[in-house]
């Protein structure tokens, strides 16, 4: 225990400390202090020289072993049975070797971080030992004992030396031996054994051989051994077993139960020998439940987690259900960031407590997956709405405001709920929707759940997969632009032409701006993309009449404002082209001009300085600060094509929808700045517009997109 908690402590150190150089320990150094140590606790006939070569090789494993990211549990143990071979077998041997091992490389276990690794090792060199030194003991025991039944049958002259020997072997026996009739009755007990159990000799021999003989719990094939032996079908079994002592205290044992027959090969007596392996047993629970749970929450970890899951996938019974509810804390890495890791470790325990407190109640499995990230397992479900309810407990218990060293936090969660048949489902399937729809509760707002879609799955599926291909299609030049003409209202020409990138893929045909665009601006391909666009329109634009030379309008992303390299983009396809700069008109969202300050106001200025025209595309649709319109640089306002749909309303337009263009259209006029409609579909909208004062149009009533060679004016 002790190492444990100190290799723990040094493990948490190694996360807030810089580590400190610590030369690799000298195993001849280890091998003499070893040897100094141990060599007279057991009467070995080696000299200390010997000894310390002796002992050189197990030190130089043990120091290899701290070494290795996985270090084999075997070298400890090896080392630990080397240790009773060499007849060290006194029990301050093996103290004395682990005070040792504990004093000379407790500060190279400290500066490596190998806290963990040194404790199993420790934990298996004990183990080594106390195996080797238990099968030394029971061999021993069981050949004295042997030898003195042998004697007994075939030298009836010698029974009273045989008896004398067989007693003392029985009584001085350092584990509880018990000699008893196959019909159940005991016939004698050692006092190791009354030791043990707490009972005197008298009140033992009352219990039935079946009181400790027979095998614990419901195990068929333990019970097969058992009724083997029993039989006399095979000569001994083996098992651990727990008992209870008379003081009301559980020991765990390890019992060998053994035949004797008689000459005529038929099974007459059981005997049974018990060791106390209680410490050892705890030892190998406390490491099981250190191997299995996180430390910081003690909840069930990943690895415990994925073992129940994997049984829960393997239920026989075809119409089983299971399902996961895998929760993520909102902004857990602001607190972290601002309050520190020692408020985030305590808001992350109060959480698990309160998730642990609220659904292992129901049955269900809280484990910790890591960072803020936890997970419910809900076995055999009854579908959906059960996990739905879990989901809503868990977003519960996370909503109640946490204090934490004299901070109020009030924290959320999202939630991705999959529920799945066994039949057909992997643990990485369920797992990897389980994440996905995480992601989506936290994409559609946060503090809600999600439960997963498949339609939704197979579209982000779609467009990672588009995503994926966009730098290669970029690269093969499978992009193309058509144009769409913008058309005067007042006299019904065509004045210029909107530059529409389109995707010419290889498997799905011509795809349009709103299925890649999107996915451009997420991965950062927008720059490169609308740099490319912006070229080709100019160099077609090039071609067109010079008196009146059309207009060129070109989107520009949010993303490519932003970018540093913008204005000399712009100046540099200019003159590479030979395209004047009135002749080309920047598209810019609202979004994305709208507050602008600093940089992206600047960049509004320089390119309006180089004589190019901006826009405002889709207004009416954003932030829609008239007011701040004053400030900007901004030639245009493209209306937003929703604004056209009150413009079809039956019965005649929307008095409402067309009060507000009304209103827009004169201020834009009063700020001195064009208006240009988009989606314009019928000639009534059209006349509409026209009689607003609307300067310009374009939609599918004057024309749909088309490719260059196509446009009115060539």
């Amino acid at each position: 225990m002790l190492i444990l908690n100190h290799s723990d402590l040094g493990e948490v150190r190694q996360d807030r400390m810089r580590p400190v150089p610590v030369p690799t320990p000298e195993p001849e150094r280890l091998a003499e202090l070893w040897a100094q140590a141990i060599a007279w606790t057991s009467y070995v006939s080696m000299s200390r020289a010997e000894l310390v070569a002796h002992l050189t090789g197990p030190a130089s494993r043990v120091i290899e072993a701290l070494g290795t990211d996985e270090p084999d549990g075997h070298i400890g143990f090896e080392v630990g049975t080397a240790l009773v071979a060499a007849h060290f077998t006194h029990p301050t041997s093996l103290s004395r070797t682990l005070a040792v091992l504990g004093e000379h490389l407790q500060p190279y276990v400290d500066a490596t971080g190998a806290g963990k690794r040194f404790a199993r090792l420790q934990g298996s060199l004990a183990e080594g030992y106390a195996q080797a030194l238990r099968n030394r003991t029971m061999t021993e025991q069981e050949g004295i004992y042997a030898a003195a039944l042998v004697a007994q049958a075939e030298a009836e002259e010698a029974r009273w030396a045989s008896e004398a020997r067989f007693q003392a072997v029985f009584t001085e026996a350092a584990i509880g031996i018990g000699i008893g009739t196959l019909s159940g009755r005991l016939l004698e007990v050692n006092r190791a054994l009354c030791d043990m159990f707490g009972y005197p000799r008298e009140e033992f021999l009352e219990r039935t051989t079946a009181s400790f003989f027979q095998p614990p719990g419901d195990d068929g094939d333990v019970w097969q051994a058992y009724n083997d032996l029993w039989a006399g079908r095979s000569d001994n079994f083996r098992t651990e077993k727990p008992f209870t002592r008379s003081d009301g205290a559980e020991i765990w044992t390890d019992l060998v139960v053994s035949l004797i027959r008689d000459k005529d090969g038929t099974p007459k007596y059981a005997v049974g020998m018990v060791e106390d392996i209680t410490e050892r047993h705890r030892l190998q629970i406390q490491l099981r439940h250190q191997a299995l749970h996180d430390p910081l929450t003690d909840l069930p970890n990943r690895t415990l987690f994925f073992e129940r899951l994997a049984l829960a996938l393997a239920d026989p019974d075809p119409s089983a259900r299971v399902g996961v509810c895998y929760l993520d804390l909102d902004g857990f890495k602001a607190v972290n960031d601002t309050l520190g890791h020692d408020v985030g470790d305590q808001l992350l325990r109060t959480v698990a407590g309160r998730l642990a407190s609220r659904l292992h109640r129901s049955g269900h499995l809280v484990a910790r997956m890591g960072g803020d990230e936890f997970v419910v397992l809900v076995e055999r479900t009854a579908g959906t709405a059960e996990l739905v309810r879990v989901a809503e407990a868990a977003l519960a218990a996370v909503r109640i405001p946490v204090r934490v060293s004299g901070h109020a936090l009030k924290v959320s969660a999202s939630v991705g709920v999959v529920d799945r048949p066994v039949r057909g489902t992997t643990v990485a399937e369920l797992m990897k929707a389980a994440d996905t729809t995480l992601y989506w509760a936290k994409a559609d707002g946060r503090d809600r759940w999600a439960v997963f879609d498949a339609d939704r799955h197979a579209n982000d599926v779609s467009r990672y997969r588009l995503s994926a291909q966009l730098p290669a299609a970029l690269a093969r030049r499978q992009f193309f632009v058509e144009y769409q003409p913008l058309v005067r209202l007042a006299d019904g020409v065509s004045v210029g032409a909107e530059a529409l990138v389109r995707w010419r893929h290889p498997e799905r045909g011509v795809i349009g701006p709103g299925r890649f665009i999107e996915l451009a601006e997420e991965t950062g391909l927008i720059v490169p993309l609308g740099r490319w666009v912006l070229r080709e329109a100019c160099e077609q634009a090039q071609r067109w009449p010079e008196s009146p030379r059309p207009l060129l309008s070109v989107n520009v992303a949010a993303r490519q404002i932003r970018d540093a390299t913008i204005v000399e983009d712009v100046k540099s396809i200019l003159a590479e082209t030979g395209l004047p700069a009135e002749g080309l008109q920047l598209e810019l969202t609202e979004s994305s001009v709208m507050g602008s300050s600093g940089q992206p106001l600047r960049t509004l200025h320089a390119l309006a300085d180089l004589g190019v025209r901006l826009a405002i595309d889709d207004f009416g649709t954003g932030y829609s600060n008239l007011a701040y319109l004053r400030s900007l640089p901004v030639h245009a306002l493209k209306l937003a094509g929703s604004f056209m749909s009150g413009l079809r309303a039956p019965g005649g337009p929307d008095q409402v929808d067309q009060e507000i263009l009304e209103a827009v259209i004169r201020l834009a006029h009063k700020l001195k700045m064009s208006v240009i409609a988009e989606g314009v579909e019928t000639a009534s909208q059209a006349a509409v517009l026209r009689e607003l004062g609307c300067d310009t149009a374009q939609g599918w009533h004057f024309a749909r997109s088309m490719a260059p060679s196509s446009l009115p004016w060539l």
